[in-house]
């Protein structure tokens, strides 16, 4: 299921914004508990006067490629789950937003090999897959 719909004059996105983290970013797609898709966006701005609403306005824009004027917080203006209109073609809008919502920045599972001699570990290697 993908986080976004179309609606009149664009598409409607739902996200949930992590702010004061590393890196702007698109983290991939999430189901919360009440079984709702959203895409998890972070950014490094903190959440106070705007700051991260305006940085999530502004990576959106840059990501889908188009002013960030475009780009408005329908709701969720002072939590972490926020509705977000974006006009244009919701065609082209969805098409711009699948490969960074299908990539995920965190790791995933690990191949982990060891050497074992007289039940001791002398060497330990980990590979992600």
């Amino acid at each position: 299921m993908e986080p976004w719909r179309p609606s009149i004059g664009g598409m409607t996105v739902f996200l949930r914004v992590t702010p004061r983290r590393r890196r702007d970013a698109i983290d991939g797609i999430e189901t919360l508990s009440d079984g709702r898709a959203v895409l998890k966006v972070r950014v490094r701005a903190v959440a106070d006067g705007g700051e991260a609403n305006r940085a999530v306005t502004k990576l959106l824009a840059k990501t889908l490629r188009v002013p960030q004027a475009s780009v408005q917080i329908s709701s969720g203006a002072t939590a972490r789950p926020k509705r977000v209109e974006i006009s244009g073609d919701a065609q082209a809008l969805g098409d711009k937003l699948a490969p960074p919502a299908r990539r995920s920045t965190r790791k995933g599972p690990r191949d982990m090999t060891a050497t074992v001699i007289d039940g001791k570990v002398i060497a330990a290697s980990c590979a992600t897959r």
